[in-house]
């Protein structure tokens, strides 16, 4: 007898352009056994009713700040982890940013450890290879580091320990780093925006009359992120290693990937919901609760972004998830280069990308793609998850689509949740109705219903 079916729902569709079919789940040992027509008598110890629900691969979330185990005002992998499966997010993908940085094997053991304890939903860990240490590089490839993390900027004033091995501004650095990398066989991300201009840019803001909400975008134009974009690329095409670019943000930017990817270039994109969402405009009602680097821009920018997502240049959409207190960010008004750069988002990445497809504007098979299937092939996790089929985890995001939304700060499950003012108040269609990781049922109803250790640890399969 099987450990759990669900029935009646209607399966993520399996080709461009399809319906959602009719199907039931046989779930075993925390795998999908079968894929059943929905005629089929099954008998299993537990029974889930998905009349009228969409049944999902889990969403997949590669881009994630919860900094633990520093800074837990802010959040901690209990906390995130538990805003993560209340989002329908069975992964995700935790960047290096700690006290002190994941950047030697010993560290980031320490934080695995820690995550394997706290977590609700799978987590995989990034490391920092900026030490161009060989012996730690391929330390945490073997532990079972998901993927590398490099910062192109230096380090945050008083955050030096925080980015040590991860922030590498040299070129000649990063050329030697992608080239330790390559050898582990992992991909490399990195957060592109180029050190020179953002001084020079940011001088010339400080001097700037107007609102101070505008002085961010003016301290990093599109040219800050797309000079390093394409020195990177440049860089990784000689090497002949794959690399992520991470929360895309210009049409500049879009179009040296686009060009990139017609030749061949073995990279991969990312842009995340705030982009796709908002221009800076935005910020002249929530101020520095709205910083996020790099920044959100202009209109013809999201236009682009958009456009890149639908052709297939965008590869992924994640969230960037990173948590600050009401605090920090109120500290920052009139003010807003000093204000700390983030803003959570992991409960929204769903719904957000799912009010696209019940809408219209996007076929639902490629928003599975976009959210669960690409992330999985990309970092080695495919088949095992990204897919519903016969041997796949049994990771799953069930989505209701009929009811209507209006997301409230307030609700979420996120410690940082109350600066969630970019989503406060948009309406959207449909909503979470259950997570399920590893076969078991971690949200449910609008409650967590798993426990700290639910989750796992992923490493690349291949």
């Amino acid at each position: 007898m099987a450990d759990l079916a669900i029935v009646n729902g209607k399966l993520a569709p399996t080709a461009p352009n399809a319906d959602p079919e009719a199907g039931t789940l046989l779930i075993n040992g925390g795998r999908i056994e079968a894929v059943l027509p929905p005629e089929e008598y099954v008998a299993a110890d537990q029974i889930f009713d998905a009349e009228g629900l969409l049944v999902l691969p889990g969403a997949i979330d590669i881009h994630f700040h919860c900094r633990a185990p520093s800074f837990p005002e802010r959040g901690d992998f209990g906390s995130e982890s538990k805003a993560a499966a209340a989002g329908g997010v069975t992964t995700i993908f935790e960047m290096p940013i700690s006290k002190p940085c994941a950047s030697t094997t010993e560290v980031w053991l320490a934080r695995r450890d820690l995550a394997a304890s706290h977590a609700h939903v799978n987590i995989g860990l990034y490391g920092a290879p900026g030490r161009l240490d060989r012996k730690e590089i391929e330390g945490m490839a073997a532990a079972g580091a998901i993927a590398f993390k490099l910062f192109t900027t230096e380090a945050v004033k008083g955050r030096e320990d925080e980015f040590t091995g991860l922030s590498v501004t040299n070129i000649d650095e990063i050329y030697q780093a992608l080239e330790l990398v390559r050898d582990t066989g992992l991909r490399c991300a990195f957060h592109a925006e180029d050190q020179r201009l953002i001084d020079m840019f940011t001088a010339r803001a400080r001097g700037l009359e107007g609102p101070d909400h505008f002085r961010h975008l003016r301290s990093r134009p599109s040219v800050v992120e797309t000079t390093a974009a394409a020195q990177l690329i440049a860089v990784a095409e000689t090497i002949d290693t794959p690399i992520h670019l991470p929360h895309v943000s210009s049409k500049s930017t879009v179009d040296v990937i686009r060009h990139a990817k017609a030749r061949g270039a073995k990279i991969s994109a990312e842009t995340c919901p705030h982009y796709l969402h908002f221009t800076e405009d935005i910020l002249e009602k929530i101020g520095p609760y709205g910083k996020i680097n790099p920044p959100i821009r202009h209109e013809e920018d999201r236009e682009a972004l958009w456009e890149a997502v639908r052709e297939g240049v965008i590869d992924v959409i994640a969230t960037d998830h990173a948590p600050f207190t009401p605090a920090e960010k109120e500290a920052a008004w009139g003010d807003i280069l000093s204000a700390p750069p983030g803003h959570p988002g992991v409960e929204q990445l769903v719904p957000l990308m799912m009010d696209e497809a019940l809408s219209g504007r996007l076929d639902l098979f490629h928003v599975v793609e976009l959210i669960s299937t690409r992330p999985a092939e990309l970092f080695g996790l495919y088949p095992n998850k990204g897919v519903l089929r016969a041997g796949a985890d049994a990771d799953l995001t069930i989505y209701d689509p009929q009811s209507r939304k209006i997301i409230n700060r307030q609700d979420g499950f996120s410690r940082g949740a109350d600066c969630n003012r970019l989503y406060d108040g948009m309406e959207i269609q449909g909503e979470v109705a259950a997570t399920i990781v590893g076969g078991k049922t971690v949200y449910h109803g609008g409650e967590i219903k798993g426990s700290p250790g639910d989750g796992a640890i992923v490493q690349p399969c291949n």
